[in-house]
């Protein structure tokens, strides 16, 4: 009877650590979540919801955490492991969260960030877009005409004459109304109103001002009636946008780089403005459109 009792324990003992080998193999070859994060406002979500989808498409249990309340919460949410990912741009991580004067050079510049994120934040920044989501001044077709304007350093000049349709922030920031000043001069408009970012293409079209604060990959651009006026003294640096990745998951899913270089690789000045005029203007659905981007440039398969 001790004997046979003796026997049925090392059946179960192995049994149970079979299970256990079994169990910690395929860990081994699970893919574990990934925890996208993205900004609060529609290029951000819908870059994130794109990430989140082909993610999802290559094996990849997704969390997401989107609209998160801006930049420096969402660095923050990744320094903390909070979240693995989201969309950043280099201008924004060069002068707001690390601080940093502006380089014009937009190689310089990103070395510059990559580095830094990698020694101080072990973050790591992925191959950036083509598109370039910069500050901008926007005027109408009719404004062009009558003023035959075209370039900053020719609003400089006229701005008395016209009225600004202006964001809080361009206000009082370096890199907005106080640093035109500095480098084109003058800038003293009309009149300057601040009004929502909802509307103000609204507030433009409706002549209840001349020239706004926009962004050069806004929806409202695919419309050829607004002109963004040309920056002739390059006064605004570059802000692409590219994946910033916690430098563990690069290592445990080193895959997952090609995956979001090749989503980088297509998003150019034109399609994200598209992008996000089907969200803004045509009120889709942000996962949708990015589900559909990803359908027409063959990055995924439905």
């Amino acid at each position: 009877m001790k004997i046979l009792f003796n026997k049925l324990s090392l059946i179960i003992f192995f049994s149970l650590f079979l299970l256990f080998l079994l169990n910690q193999g395929l860990e081994l070859f699970k893919k574990h979540d990934i925890v996208i994060g993205s900004k609060n406002f529609t290029e951000s979500r819908i870059i994130a919801e794109i990430y989140a989808i082909a993610l999802e498409k290559a094996g990849y249990k997704v969390e997401k955490k989107l609209n998160l309340a801006g930049t420096l919460v969402a660095h923050e949410a990744l320094k903390a492991a909070k979240i693995d990912l989201y969309p950043e741009y280099t201008g924004t991580a060069l002068l707001n969260i690390l601080n940093l004067p502006p380089v014009k050079d937009e190689q310089k510049a990103y070395k510059i960030i990559s580095k830094m994120y990698l020694d101080k934040y072990n973050l790591v920044w992925l191959k950036p877009a083509p598109a370039n989501n910069s500050q901008g001044l926007v005027i109408t077709g009719n404004t062009s005409d009558k003023y035959k304007l075209t370039s900053l350093s020719q609003l400089s000049q006229l701005a008395p004459m016209l009225k600004l349709a202006s964001t809080p922030e361009f206000i009082e920031r370096d890199d907005g109304l106080k640093g035109l000043k500095r480098t084109y001069g003058n800038f003293i408009f009309k009149s300057v109103k601040i009004y929502d970012n909802g509307i103000k293409y609204r507030i433009l079209k409706n002549n209840l001002a001349d020239v706004l604060v926009g962004f050069t990959t806004d929806g409202e651009l695919q419309n050829k009636y607004f002109i963004v006026l040309k920056d002739d003294k390059a006064f605004w640096i570059s802000y692409h946008s590219a994946p910033v990745v916690r430098n563990i998951i690069l290592k445990k899913h080193p895959e997952i780089v090609k995956i979001l270089d090749n989503i980088s690789e297509k998003l150019t000045d034109n399609v994200l403005q598209k992008l996000n005029a089907e969200a803004d203007i045509k009120k889709r659905d942000y996962r949708a459109v990015a589900y559909q981007f990803l359908l027409e440039n063959k990055l995924i398969k439905d």
